[in-house]
Formats: structure tokens, C-alpha cells, sequence
């Protein structure tokens, strides 16, 4: 006997509360579900289900193995939904967060594409510098980037993020090119002011540990993109990451400097609350990044997103 089809009569039945109404909902005799149970019970040698003229009810093992089959079945289904046309459908209302920079830059303009996939999926999204607690305020999935603190969440890496020290070609024709951190020192830098950001200075990795270095300069600002505009018109240095500036490497506006002190990568990631009964819209709003991110050329602008 088929053993997906003993789990699938299983799960029926414990949800719908009884074998004739399994039944009729496959279009069988309640027998044949009854037969399957039977042999699911004696196959896995324990009880599942207490059956009684008037009612079922689930063992403390049925319920547990439950959840596993519950579990398994929305897999399957997920599965067959990702690679047939005629699958089933995502839809209902999505919700998500992303750093502000970030988003703006590589997760809102990822949303017609999604859409135009999947338009009976709604989706809201919040953009937001703290750390949103995603469970007690009812998101479905946060885009983080960076370490990612110890936590019950479940968490897919998207991609590898690194920060890079760069300038504008004209700042290094005037200023020179710092040949180790130490140099740093000596030129004009352009730090994040919050308290909340880079509280240990820049990362390098130097003899083979990582150090942290605080350069100064007569310009700050709390906001990254600031920033980042200041350092293509030339006024500094400045440590960003990656998917900020890699477009601008690529097309000359900035240049990468002290590119063999470079601290290892940490990494853009889809946090989520349980892996178990994930929704599909949620499972292809993951799928969607992570094969948006993991193209090289995306980060250059040489993908059609």
C-alpha cells in the first residue's frame, strides 16, 4: 500500500475528525481509509487514533507524528506548485521587513517582479533600521543583513555581503591611496555618527585576525546613503558594503582600496519564524530572492531582474 496515501488518509482523518468524512472528501468507502490506517499503525507499531462509535481522537503519538505529516504534505505540495504551471496558486497577504538602505535599494524594487509572478499574492512592506521582532508584530519574513544573532528563527543565507573601503578616483588623485589601515589615519574618512552602527570601527584583516580600526574625519553623518553620495563626489573614504557599491566599482565611480585587508563576508540572509507549515507565498518570496541575489551580474546591474 502506497505509504504517501496511508499519511495523506492519516492526516485527513485527524483533522476532519472522522473516517466518513475523509472519505467522502477523496471519493472512497470509509472502509478503504479505515484499512489504511490499519496498515499505517501496524507498520510504524503504534497507535495513532483511539477510534470509537462516536468519536477519534489522537494519541499522544498520533499527534506528534501528526504535525510530521501535516508538515510533509505541504512540502509536496509546495514542490509540485514550483515547477507546474498549473499548480497550485500562492496567494493571500504577505508581509516584510528589510533595513532601510537595503530595501530601498534591492528589495522593493524586486516587488513588481514578484507580483507580476504571483498577482493573487498582496504584500505590504516595512523598511526600518531596528530590529524588528517579526513574531510578536506579525511579519511574515525579514531580508537582515550582516551576523545574525543566536535565535529561534529559521534563516536562509541570500547571499555573501562584504564591506570594502572606497573612493572616488578623483579623492585618491589628490589624496593618494592608503597602502595598509594604518594610513587610514591620514586621510579624510567618512564615518556613520549613530551610536547604534559600526560601534566597533571598521573591520580589516590583518596577519590573519580581524581588527578593528576607528578613522576619523571632518566629515560624519547617521545616514549611510549620505554618506555614500559624499563619497562619490569625491570628499573621502569610506567603508560600505558591498551591495551598495558594487554597481559603482563595476562602472568606475568609485574605487575599492586596501582590497587585501578586506574582512571575511558575512551575509545577506531571509529570516523567518518556523520552517514548519511555511506558507507557499512565503517559500516563493525566498525562492525568488535567493535566485535574484545569487546572480553576479545582478549586483552590477547587468541582470534583468
Amino acid at each position: 500500500m502506497d505509504r504517501l496515501k496511508q499519511i495523506e488518509s492519516f492526516a485527513a482523518v485527524a483533522t476532519k475528525g472522522s473516517l466518513t468524512a475523509a472519505a467522502l472528501a477523496e471519493g472512497v468507502a470509509p472502509a478503504v481509509i479505515g484499512r489504511r490506517i490499519d496498515a499505517l499503525e501496524e507498520r510504524l507499531g503504534v497507535k495513532l487514533l483511539v477510534r470509537t462509535t462516536r468519536r477519534i481522537t489522537l494519541t499522544h503519538e498520533g499527534s506528534a507524528f501528526l504535525e510530521d505529516c501535516q508538515r510533509i504534505l505541504t512540502d509536496i505540495a509546495s514542490a509540485e506548485a514550483s515547477v507546474s504551471a498549473g499548480g497550485v496558486k500562492a496567494s493571500g497577504h504577505l508581509r516584510l521587513t528589510a533595513p532601510a538602505g537595503f530595501g530601498r535599494r534591492h528589495v522593493a524594487p524586486l516587488v513588481p517582479g514578484f507580483r507580476a509572478a504571483h498577482p493573487d499574492v498582496s504584500l505590504s512592506l516595512n523598511l526600518s533600521d531596528r530590529v524588528v521582532d517579526i513574531v510578536n508584530e506579525g511579519f511574515d519574513c525579514a531580508v537582515r543583513v550582516g551576523d545574525l544573532p543566536d535565535s529561534s528563527l529559521v534563516s536562509v543565507r541570500l547571499a555573501d555581503n562584504r564591506r570594502l573601503c572606497v573612493a572616488a578616483p578623483a579623492y585618491l588623485e589628490r589624496a593618494g591611496t592608503p597602502a595598509t589601515p594604518q594610513d587610514l589615519m591620514r586621510h579624510a574618512c567618512l564615518t556613520l555618527s549613530s551610536d547604534a552602527s559600526q560601534t566597533r570601527g571598521w573591520a580589516f584583516t590583518v596577519d590573519g585576525e580581524v581588527t578593528h580600526l576607528r578613522p576619523s574625519g571632518p566629515l560624519d553623518c547617521s545616514d549611510g546613503q549620505v554618506l555614500h553620495g559624499w563619497c562619490v563626489a569625491g570628499l573621502g573614504i569610506a567603508w560600505r558594503s558591498t551591495w551598495e557599491v558594487e554597481r559603482d566599482i563595476a562602472e568606475g565611480r568609485l574605487q575599492p582600496v586596501l582590497e587585501d585587508f578586506a574582512a571575511p563576508p558575512n551575509g545577506i540572509y531571509a529570516v523567518f519564524p518556523h520552517a514548519k507549515h511555511l506558507p507557499l507565498r512565503v517559500r516563493l518570496w525566498i525562492d525568488f530572492l535567493k535566485l535574484t541575489y545569487r546572480d553576479p551580474g545582478y549586483w552590477v546591474g547587468t541582470a534583468t531582474v
